[in-house]
Order: C-alpha cells, then structure tokens, then sequence
C-alpha cells in the first residue's frame, strides 16, 4: 500500500481497474464473507474471481481461515460482489487500509452492504453457534476509520450513526426467522482491536456497557459504509461465551469449529435476505 497519496485517486484508481476487468453492469449488492459465512460461496454462480494480490492498492488478508479473492457472480436472483476474507486492524492495517474495499465498493455503485462475523457472546440468553442479528455497534477501536482529511465526495464530516444497521433489513430477517423457525438472536456488537481473546473482567465491562457480543472486526467496514450512504445488514455467529460466571477457554481453533457448525444457516438466511430485499 503506498503512503503519503490521495486516497481518492487510488479508490479511482482500483475502482476503475476492477470495471476494465470484470466489465459490464457493476453489482448494487456486496458482501464481506466473514467468520461464519464461508458456505455461501458454493451457492454463488461466480463469474469473476480476482485474487486480492492483483488488485492495485488492495491489502491481502494474513489471517488463517480468511481466503482473499474478490467474487463477481449471481446469488439467486442477485448480481453480487462479495469479499472472500477480509483486513484487521490487528493486522497491522492502518483504518483506512481496513476499510480500503469498501470505499472501492461505494465507488462501484453499491448500495447495500451485508457483513458477518465470529463473536463472544456475553448475554446471557446466548448459546455457542447462536446467531445474532447487530442491532446497534460500540466502537472501542483506538483509531477511526474517518480520522484525517475528510473528502466530501465519500461522504459527510460527521455522519449520523443512528441508524447504523438498517432497520427493515433487520425486520426482514425477523420474518424470515419466524416463517422459518430459525433461532435468530438480537444484540449489540461490541467492536475491539484484538488480537487476543477477552478477559473475564473485560466480558463483565462490555455487558455492563450494553454490548451483547465482541469481535475485532466489522464496527470500521460499517462506519465507512455508512458515511457513503450505504446500507448495512449485519449478523454474528456465537462461537463462545463470556461473562459472570462463565470460565471457558477459546482459541481460534475452537472459534473455526463453532462457526463451521452455524454457517449453513447463516448462510441461509443471508441469502434468503439478499434476495427477498428490494433495493432502494
């Protein structure tokens, strides 16, 4: 990633790569396939895969279990983009690298974004593979995706985070839930750098300030998504838990494991969203 530049340009700069190759009409719809939604890849016709390494300015993911390719193909009835593996800020990333796809995305004519995730659960309600709905975010990142020079052209210098998560999205996939008798939970997603796993007491301290769940990634992408206009579904997969009381060990072995389990019904519902939604 080259520094001192303008972040403009090189959005441009990729965004118009990416037309030249893919060609055509660009997709209104992307997707981050994050923890939990690796399944949803064998139910997209691809048309176009792209390594992220022969993407100027892209980052390539180092984390295991992240693949990096950039997907162009019908989900359904949908045209789609969707990120096969996404960048954290544990990385080593700067914010506005992180965020880098998802500025390419709004300037390639997305309109709504859908993200997924692993999490640890502290509400109490919650059960290891449990999937949760985002409600609402809390950001702890110690760094902000919007910090520095803001260009008008991407979006307001301070953007209104009310709405963060789209509110008839969410009721779209209560419906579907209900129709379905799918156990959809609801929460709010606790956002932290990483990489390490929460304390106990950390647990108790994110519950107590109104979160229901924790991961390291997500809050950034939503935030930039949002302050280009777009609109964002998002869900968590439960892969442990938290909390007063609670003494379980994690790894990323046992987080892989869980969301294995919960990934074909995530990835059922986020399709039967993508293509019931009408977009704006």
């Amino acid at each position: 990633m080259k520094k001192d530049v303008n972040w403009l340009e090189m959005i441009q700069e990729t965004a118009l790569w990416i037309k030249n190759r893919v060609g055509g009409e660009m997709p209104k719809t992307a997707i981050i396939l994050g923890t939990g939604l690796g399944e949803l890849v064998t139910h997209i016709d691809i048309k176009e895969s792209i390594p992220y390494k022969e993407i100027p300015n892209f980052p390539v993911s180092t984390v295991e279990g992240h693949s990096g390719r950039l997907i162009f193909g019908n989900l359904g009835s949908k045209y789609i983009m969707a990120m096969q593996g996404r960048f954290h800020y544990y990385e080593g990333y700067s914010m506005k690298q992180a965020t880098f796809p998802v500025r390419v995305m709004k300037a390639l004519g997305v309109k709504t974004l859908f993200v997924s995730n692993a999490a640890g659960g502290m509400n109490p309600e919650f059960k290891v593979g449990d999937l949760m709905i985002i409600t609402d975010h809390i950001n702890l990142f110690p760094d902000h995706p919007l910090r520095g020079v803001n260009y008008p052209e991407l979006g307001p210098r301070f953007p209104a985070m009310n709405e963060a998560y789209s509110r008839r999205l969410i009721e779209k996939a209560r419906e579907i839930a209900r129709n379905e008798n799918i156990r959809l939970m609801e929460g709010v997603y606790v956002g932290t750098q990483g990489p390490t796993f929460e304390t106990p007491s950390e647990y108790r301290f994110f519950y107590r300030i109104g979160g229901d769940a924790v991961g390291m990634s997500t809050v950034p992408e939503v935030i930039v998504a949002r302050h280009g206009g777009m609109e964002v579904f998002g869900m968590s997969v439960i892969t442990d838990l938290g909390g007063e009381g609670i003494f379980v060990d994690v790894s990323h072995e046992e987080v892989q494991k869980a969301a294995a389990l919960a990934e074909p019904i995530m990835s059922h519902v986020m399709q039967e969203i993508i293509n019931q939604f009408e977009e704006l």
